[in-house]
């Protein structure tokens, strides 16, 4: 039985990789920096990791058979003040640079090394002639070069180990992140468009993705940089009246101008604005086939959970 191992298990899609993961048959060990203070449950075991410290439990690093890198600080937690965009940077680069370093010295049975990065990684559709694929270079801005030092942190990885990149979507799932953003105001008869409305959403439903990681783990031919994309793009408005007709009852569309946007939220507004169109060419020709490749299908499993 394989043994994976998972930073960022504790969030959002940690938490949804790691159920899958057990009803798959895998042993998990969690890296956290609360791991020393976390009970081993039923095929799940928790270890001791704060790469601002420079620590990892090397006896638990050295069982694993994978490595999933999901850590990061949250992008749309907090406004992005220039202290917060520092951490959302370290986050990701000196974790996963320090992962990569601590896998290299210390571990011989990990044959793989799964890590997150961003579709945040690209610019706005306007700044490319096409599809968003992975050939495409990173943008000037924020994000753009956040992804780029994230990646690039993985390069150094053995070359024993098979490495993957996945950039993730926006993700959408009951209970948190995105989706309960969108959703929220509905409760209150409100349907909220943002900007224009026609910005395009690159998004991957969440047991979509946590199904692409483990497609990727069991299967050795993925090697490389993919998008983690649904095949079927959506624009802003269309994913708003999806949520509205699916959820049932009177919604009120209201409009919230791109200034007030930039207001409220700051830098953090270019994405939100952002029409940015990836490409989900890659891993489907590499076999992975999607359950909820459209918007409709994909809200109407989320408001079933």
């Amino acid at each position: 039985m394989k043994k994976i191992g998972i930073t960022g298990g504790t969030g959002f899609v940690g938490r949804h990789l790691t159920a899958l993961l057990i009803r798959k048959g895998y042993e998990v060990v969690i890296f956290t920096t609360s791991g020393a203070k976390r009970r081993k449950k039923q095929h799940i075991s928790y270890a001791h990791w704060d790469p601002g410290k420079q620590e990892c439990d090397i006896n638990a690093l050295k069982s694993i058979d994978v490595m999933v890198n999901l850590a990061g600080a949250g992008i749309a937690d907090k406004r992005w003040r220039e202290k917060r965009k520092k951490e959302i940077v370290d986050s990701r680069v000196i974790s996963t640079r320090f992962l990569v370093s601590m896998l290299n010295t210390h571990v011989s049975s990990c044959k793989t090394f799964i890590t997150s990065s961003a579709t945040g990684f690209y610019g706005p559709d306007s700044h490319y002639s096409s599809l968003f694929t992975e050939a495409a270079p990173p943008f000037n801005d924020f994000l753009g070069d956040t992804c780029r030092q994230w990646e690039a942190a993985s390069e150094g990885i053995s070359t024993s180990i098979r490495r993957v990149v996945l950039r993730f979507g926006i993700v959408l799932s009951k209970g948190g992140g995105a989706f309960q953003q969108f959703e929220n105001p509905m409760s209150m008869g409100v349907l909220p468009i943002l900007g224009s409305g026609g910005q395009v959403i690159s998004w991957i439903e969440m047991h979509d993705l946590v199904r692409l990681i483990l497609f990727a783990i069991e299967h050795e031919e993925i090697t490389g940089i993919y998008n983690a994309v649904a095949p079927g793009h959506v624009s802003n408005r269309k994913l708003m009246h999806t949520i509205a007709a699916e959820k049932g009852g009177i919604k009120i569309p209201f409009h919230v101008p791109s200034a007030l946007l930039k207001i409220l939220l700051g830098e953090m507004s270019i994405e939100v604005l952002k029409s940015c169109t990836v490409s989900a060419e890659k891993i489907i020709n590499a076999g992975f086939v999607f359950e909820h490749p459209d918007i409709d299908g994909a809200v109407k499993a989320i408001l079933k959970t």
